[in-house]
């Protein structure tokens, strides 16, 4: 799964121009103070905006984390985005205890601290001036996309939840992969609102089968969903269709129109 997070943060630094803004905030996460890595996008003026809080995937970056094309893609739209770099990763503070066990209980331990950590430093990141509270959704890749939906499951006032190919452990390499992440997708079941799930064929972590099961699974459980897959072009496996925006633009605008969220703007 770190190959995953590596590759696709070495995409996104290969092809961004510079940020609109890096910063950091200091939360407290397992009572120490702990200061992470931001990177924001927001579009001209005072707001306030409807905002994105992007979650990154499991990769181990140096540099704090740059999501340009979702970034872009909203900003287009009258969004601010802010991209926040968990512990251990983009030069934020603290170590990555998130691991890489195949045990089911071992990998829920590593997915609630990262939960934690969402929870610490959420407030921080709204509480910015230019931030629409009434109008919070979050987004998020690989690992990212599992935490944004199981933190949905514990947060009504959400308005939008994407999960862009969302997975805690790869199938094709841990035989307890699909029961790991059924259990932490499921925490998403509460939000009781459709949330978006955005996957790709040929994705060298989760087949389409296993992840269409744990789908099914979720709304066999009451949760509510919209799937949609698609083939990513030569140079992209299906774990990066993130980074091919005309795949899924018109389902991210439908979706968002129907949340009651800004949809339509400029090209990406």
């Amino acid at each position: 799964m770190r190959a995953a997070g590596l590759l696709l943060a070495g995409v996104l630094v290969a092809t961004s121009a510079a940020a609109q803004e890096q910063g950091s905030v200091s939360v407290a996460i397992d009572g120490t103070t702990t200061k992470l890595n931001t990177v924001t996008y927001k579009p001209p003026g005072d707001g306030p905006f409807p905002t994105l809080i992007f979650h990154h995937g499991s990769g181990d970056f140096q540099r704090p984390y740059d999501p340009q094309i979702i970034g872009q893609w909203f900003v287009a739209r009258g969004w601010a985005v802010i991209a926040p770099s968990r512990r251990g990763r983009g030069g934020s503070e603290g170590l990555d205890e998130e691991g890489d066990a195949c045990s089911e209980a071992e990998a829920v331990a590593g997915a609630d601290r990262a939960l934690g950590e969402i929870e610490a430093v959420t407030p921080a990141l709204i509480s910015r001036p230019f931030v629409d509270r009434s109008r919070i959704a979050v987004v998020g890749q690989s690992r990212g996309g599992v935490l944004s939906v199981a933190w949905s499951g514990r947060h009504p006032e959400v308005r939008a939840v994407m999960n862009f190919v969302g997975g805690w452990k790869g199938t094709r390499t841990c035989l307890q992969g699909g029961a790991i992440n059924r259990t932490l997708l499921n925490r998403g079941v509460a939000w009781g609102q459709p949330s978006l799930w955005l996957y790709g064929d040929r994705d060298v972590f989760y087949p389409l089968e296993d992840t269409k099961a744990v789908f099914n699974t979720f709304l066999a459980a009451g949760g509510k969903g919209v799937w949609h897959d698609y083939k990513p072009p030569k140079m992209l496996d299906g774990h990066q269709v993130v980074l091919a925006p005309h795949l899924w633009t018109a389902d991210m605008e439908a979706y968002l129109a129907e949340r009651g969220l800004p949809a339509k703007g400029g090209k990406p």
